[in-house]
């Protein structure tokens, strides 16, 4: 069943809302498409944020989350080993928009930013022939939007495809967003994410929960855990993002790059009542894993209630990406036009931990989706060889013919490359998140894959003890699920990991010493 309302209703239940709410156009115009510049095709990446891999159909999930992407994923180089630079939104999406690692572009913490020299080497600079704009729904992520500005001719600010938001932050203190974030929160807000509390303002507080519930009060009924939202105050719905994007891109000058990152699934996994309790009578228990030091101390049926929202939030975002591509295919759109499907980093409902914020690096975290969707293809391929976020920006490059970056750290994905893949190719991931961005590396968790083996090295944490360090190596094709430590039985494999990973950590850090 659709979610969806007719434009009878919609315009019914958009006249019981408060003024001031901007209502998207129901009506979309298609305008003949202009020919493209000198040849060139557009480019459109959609990114949905902590959409991990573990989690898809297509890559062997028992659940079906993605019919939708499933079905359209016929037309698809699908990516089957692919991973984030980093396991929360700063790092992970600050390598797939430099095409640079973490222990590079040193985006390390929640607001962080690139360093200077990576400033006018992104994405948005390399594609300097195309018409760039970008949205997110993620506060993070518009933090590189706003660095990046000089190379956008379209910065869509986050509040216009919201509800509410406190978006007026954004203007007001543009420099110190981070800052005004917090006293926002302490001064008028009263509720978090799974917390309850009271604001340092009364009556500020209570005038802005009464807006704030006006605002969104008619379309709770189709939200049954709550409205999608950022931090329990800013909402948004998926659909008015899609409808918006829709009505939009027809009007984009061609060719354009559009980065366009969407927050479903991220949590509070609020998915809409189509989908609410889609997966309750399934017998799908995932298995259960020792408890990590790192532990946030969610039980194991804890962890198994949000896996069951999470999974239920992403047949949302499915349905609502197969409405945008079908609105692609039947436009005319998508002939002329590279469609890039994939995510900032993963998710985690294991060994005691919920979210994507700890040291840990484990499989649901770092690996995500990643589809190619090339203009006129008719068939779907599979790549199993193990790729990074940073290869996607030399490779859209190559494949519209644009010239190379120069500075980025990825290489031109198969099967567009012109030289032959690397199966043992090192892939790395770094969670530096209690690291000083400008200091050297002693406080970090460090991966890397080469072939079917992973080793993490942990090291600078003070719940390690004495040792200061620790190393698991696992045989990701035997054990996915990353439930046998090799480490000590594979002494000479891991021993060469380890060193191949420290001597990329002595290099990285030369600058900063």
């Amino acid at each position: 069943m659709s979610h969806r309302l007719n434009r009878r209703d919609f315009l019914k239940l958009a006249s019981s809302l408060p003024l001031g709410l901007v209502i998207p156009p129901l009506t979309k115009t298609f305008r003949p498409l202009q020919p493209l510049q000198e040849g060139r095709k557009n480019v459109l990446i959609v990114v949905f944020d902590a959409f991990s891999a573990y989690h898809l159909p297509i890559y062997g999930y028992p659940r079906n989350t993605t019919p939708n992407i499933s079905r359209l994923a016929e037309h698809a180089v699908v990516y089957h080993n692919h991973y984030a630079g980093g396991n929360f939104t700063t790092p992970g999406t600050a390598s797939l928009l430099t095409g640079v690692l973490p222990w590079s572009h040193r985006a390390f913490q929640h607001y962080g930013t690139v360093i200077e020299s990576y400033v006018n080497r992104n994405i948005f600079q390399a594609f300097k022939n195309h018409y760039r704009i970008a949205y997110s729904h993620n506060p993070l992520a518009n933090v590189f939007f706003k660095q990046f500005s000089e190379h956008l001719n379209n910065f869509v600010p986050l509040s216009r495809l919201m509800l509410t938001s406190a978006g007026f932050l954004e203007n007001l203190f543009e420099n110190d967003e981070d800052i005004a974030s917090v006293a926002w929160t302490r001064t008028v807000k009263k509720h978090e994410e799974g917390l309850e509390g009271h604001s340092y303002s009364l009556f500020i507080s209570e005038l802005y929960e009464r807006y704030r519930e006006g605002k969104v009060a008619a379309f709770q009924k189709l939200f049954p855990r709550g409205i999608p939202s950022i931090k329990s105050d800013n909402f948004f719905l998926l659909e008015d993002a899609v409808d918006w994007l829709q009505e939009q891109v027809n009007q984009f000058p061609q060719p354009f790059m559009g980065y366009f990152h969407f927050m479903p699934p991220h949590a509070p996994y609020n998915t809409h009542k189509d989908f609410y309790k889609a997966f309750d009578k399934d017998r799908f228990r995932a298995p259960a894993k020792p408890e990590d030091i790192f532990s946030d101390g969610k039980s194991y049926e804890e962890l198994l209630r949000r896996r069951l929202s999470y999974d239920e939030f992403i047949l949302y975002l499915d349905q609502e990406f197969a409405r945008l591509f079908d609105y692609l295919e039947s436009s005319g759109i998508l002939a002329d036009t590279w469609v890039v499907l994939t995510a900032d980093h993963g998710e985690l409902f294991e060994r005691g931990v919920r979210g994507h914020l700890s040291p840990l690096l484990y499989q649901p975290v770092v690996r995500i989706p990643l589809m190619i969707f090339e203009p006129g293809r008719v068939s779907r391929r599979d790549m199993y060889t193990p790729t990074s976020a940073v290869d996607v920006l030399p490779t859209l490059l190559h494949v519209t013919g644009e010239d190379p970056s120069g500075w980025t750290e990825g290489t031109v994905l198969p099967p567009f490359s012109t030289t032959e893949s690397q199966p043992d190719r090192a892939i790395y991931s770094l969670n530096a998140y209690k690291n000083e961005p400008t200091a050297p590396l002693t406080h970090a968790t460090a991966m890397m894959v080469s072939g079917k083996y992973k080793l993490t090295y942990f090291f600078g944490y003070k719940e390690l003890g004495q040792g200061n360090e620790r190393i698991e190596l696992y045989d990701i094709e035997a054990d996915p699920e990353e439930l046998h430590d090799l480490y000590a039985e594979q002494k000479q494999i891991g021993a060469d990991l380890l060193d191949q990973l420290k001597e990329k950590l002595k290099e990285v850090n030369q600058p900063y010493r």
